[in-house]
């Protein structure tokens, strides 16, 4: 599937700006924007917004933006950046379409003040797309630091290269779906006559996974366990490691005897540097869509996932000799049918490379690299172990604590933690509320101002597309923090005919959650409110409110009364820059509290004790959402919503009934595992977790209607479903406070 091509489309967030360098004849289309402020220079420094068919109409503002990288960028020009000639323009038009007449470095800036973004006042992300005059012969992501070589691997060859401790080699599929074989050599041992390279058993072993990835399980090594490389970034997370690279007698068992083959080329390449030659070569094979079917155990692959101008990027942790391929099957799907070629870039030790994977919003969506959250310089100094959520990197654990450590200080006391990975996005107009009645299950026309509540989108089916909770933060305005993008989507195709307007937040306002029973003294100490929105202590179960940090001139943020543990908690939401100074004070007033912070993997044992919905886990689908356990969320009553016809008619004989099961051993099943009655399956786990509190193994269920009753016993397959079973019986969610009344204490 195509998709946008990361070196001619862009992403602006709010409060952030991109600069895009334009040649003459270049078009520039902006869609999207409500407002965007642009700033254009030309090679020789000079004012190029006339080129643009633009007149400067104000100053750049460098309080409405996160503007570090302006300002650096026009000190190298010698420049003062608040004096640069800027044009600012409003539309309520969906697309803002510039010629370039001359070659310039175009800023494209999404300014709006702190206060206002987090106050729902703001603007939301827009997309920049460069249309090239003159097609480049080859069209390459942008570099990630200083260059030291680079070449072209032309289809259906290979080429050896050193590669220094340090450097950083990116692997780069030029047109997409172009597989490319890669091994690696210990420079020290070639020199010995000795062959130490990448061993893909030992890799597999060591970071229990078919191939590492950015985190912490992000090296090859070779046959000593000794790490040769560490994958830095990787765009596309579908790679090889168990297949040889492709050989003679493969193609001739096929019926293509003399076809040209990878493990030849690779023995070919190799041979200047004393390596044995061999007729079938084990490699790494980046790009190679591959994996092992669980009903039949059989190697299986297809047409690769990569697209134009994904990479892997590798950092070498020893002096090394290398080799990569372009790969010339061309009688199979894996390269499209097409061999093309493969561009290698070798990056100089001091290139600065942040690690990080790719998230796409959808399969034909503009690639964004991960992230670290706003909050990283404050939790990287407490831990190392993240785990990509969406497009950013968060905690999952730290180990002064623990895990368990984390669970009990929620419980007991209060936790703080980055929840970032949330999607945020602002619905403001006159037909703001007539859109959301549409798309929610909840009635809306209800909901205050001020006040929040836990909703559902469901598509025509009653399959819920989306769950969040819905913030009315003005008479116009709503906030919906939601956990997938495809919300977005979903709201737009219903607002084609309907007067408002749809702000994605994307990264520009990230959230806290601080939970436990003793979150709300924390914020005693530290939670000013002007007197026309609610106190903290009026801020009830989903209330919500505008508050500032200690005094009136304190950092803006908005604070809700929700959570996703079942505890007393609070969320925090503010401006990007705020982000370690609202860290730092909350932490600070918890001290005598006994705050701790909390990762991801504390959050999920609490999530499954509350019995709260996670996606792809309670709702899929290909489930309703009263099978998802989520019916509490809907409205009947209420005259209309999308799904509704369905929902009404599955409520009258419902097949799945989501329900808890106690286990009488410690064991967790994994998601998707078989539950019986007997020899018959009657349903699956959705989660399941090891309970602190309880002492047992807990899961969410879906289960026959037939077989939901407390009490009843069942029997969750293991090895199979039937070589061994973990017994126990039916039970009500949540397992923990099944009344809620800490949330609502």
């Amino acid at each position: 599937m195509s998709a946008p091509h990361p070196a001619l489309n862009w992403t602006v967030h709010p409060r952030s700006a991109t600069k895009i360098t334009v040649k003459a004849g270049d078009t520039i289309s902006v869609q999207y924007a409500s407002i965007v402020r642009l700033v254009a220079v030309d090679d020789a420094g000079h004012d190029a917004l006339p080129a643009l068919g633009l007149i400067k109409n104000g100053s750049v503002g460098l309080a409405d933006f996160a503007s570090a990288p302006f300002v650096g960028w026009a000190a190298s020009y010698g420049g003062h950046a608040e004096g640069l000639p800027a044009c600012t323009i409003q539309s309520d038009e969906p697309l803002l379409v510039l010629s370039a007449r001359v070659a310039c470095s175009l800023w494209l800036i999404n300014p709006t003040t702190s206060d206002d973004h987090v106050a729902g006042a703001g603007t939301g992300a827009f997309r920049v797309n460069l249309k090239q005059a003159a097609a480049p012969n080859m069209l390459l992501p942008d570099s990630l630091g200083k260059i030291r070589d680079e070449f072209t691997v032309s289809r259906a060859t290979a080429q050896a290269y050193r590669l220094n401790k340090g450097e950083t080699v990116q692997i780069i599929d030029v047109d997409g779906q172009q597989c490319s074989d890669f091994m690696a050599f210990r420079t020290a041992g070639l020199d010995r006559g000795v062959e130490q390279r990448i061993d893909s058993t030992v890799t597999r072993s060591m970071v229990h996974s078919a191939y590492p990835s950015p985190g912490l399980f992000d090296k090859f090594y070779d046959s000593d366990m000794r790490p040769l490389l560490n994958v830095v970034q990787d765009t596309v997370g579908r790679h090889d490691t168990f297949g040889l690279a492709c050989t003679a007698r493969g193609y001739e068992e096929r019926g293509f005897p003399g076809h040209v083959n990878c493990s030849d080329n690779i023995a070919d390449a190799m041979d200047p540097y004393g390596v044995e030659r061999r007729s079938a070569w084990p490699a790494i094979n980046f790009f190679f869509n591959s994996w092992i079917d669980h009903g039949d155990n059989l190697f299986q692959s297809e047409e690769s996932w990569s697209r134009p101008g994904d990479y892997v990027a590798m950092q070498a942790m020893d002096d090394l000799v290398c080799v990569t391929t372009a790969c010339p099957d061309d009688v199979d799907p894996i390269n499209g049918w097409n061999p093309t070629d493969i561009h290698v870039r070798i990056y100089e030790p001091d290139a600065p490379i942040s690690r990080a994977i790719a998230h796409r919003e959808k399969e034909d969506a503009r690639m964004s690299l991960s992230q670290n959250s706003a909050f990283h310089p404050a939790t990287s100094k407490l831990t190392q172990n993240y785990a990509p959520a969406r497009n950013l990197w968060l905690p999952q654990s730290y180990p002064s604590i623990g895990t368990i450590g984390e669970y009990w200080a929620c419980r007991e006391a209060c936790t703080l933690q980055d929840m970032s990975g949330l999607r945020k996005y602002d619905i403001l107009g006159p037909d703001a509320e007539l859109l959301l009645q549409r798309c929610m299950t909840r009635n809306i026309a209800k909901l205050a101002l001020w006040r929040g509540t836990y909703a559902l989108m469901c598509d025509a089916q009653g399959a819920v597309i989306d769950d969040g909770t819905l913030f009315r933060i003005g008479p116009q305005t709503f906030r919906w923090c939601c956990g997938h993008e495809e919300s977005a989507r979903h709201l737009l195709e219903q607002a084609k005919d309907l007067d408002v307007r749809i702000h994605d937040m994307q990264s520009s306002l990230p959230n806290l959650a601080l939970q436990g029973p003793k979150s709300r003294d924390v914020l005693r100490d530290i939670v000013f409110t002007q007197p026309q929105v609610p106190a903290l202590d009026d801020v009830k179960w989903f209330g919500v409110t505008m508050a500032r940090l200690h005094d009136r001139e304190g950092i803006p943020f908005m604070l809700s009364r929700s959570g996703y543990t079942g505890e007393l908690g609070y969320e925090m939401f503010c401006d990007a820059k705020d982000a370690p100074a609202l860290w730092d004070a909350v932490m600070a007033a918890g001290q005598t509290h006994g705050i701790k912070p909390m990762g991801g993997d504390a959050l999920e044992i609490i999530r499954v004790e509350a019995g709260l919905a996670a996606a792809g886990a309670e709702f899929a689908p290909d489930v309703d959402a009263f099978e998802a356990g989520l019916g509490f969320a809907v409205d009947l009553k209420k005259d209309d919503f999308i799904g509704k016809e369905v929902l009404v008619r599955n409520t009258e004989n419902p097949r799945r009934v989501l329900k808890g099961m106690i286990l009488d051993s410690r064991d967790v099943p994994p998601h998707g595992a078989p539950i019986y009655a007997g020899e018959r399956q009657i349903g699956v786990v959705t989660s399941a977790t090891h309970s602190p509190t309880l002492e047992a193994g807990i899961a969410m269920v879906r289960v026959s209607a037939g077989h939901a009753e407390n009490g009843t016993p069942l029997e969750i397959g293991q090895m199979g479903g039937h070589m061994k079973r973990l017994t126990g019986t039916v039970c009500d969610v949540p397992f923990v406070d099944p009344r809620r009344e800490r949330a609502r204490a």
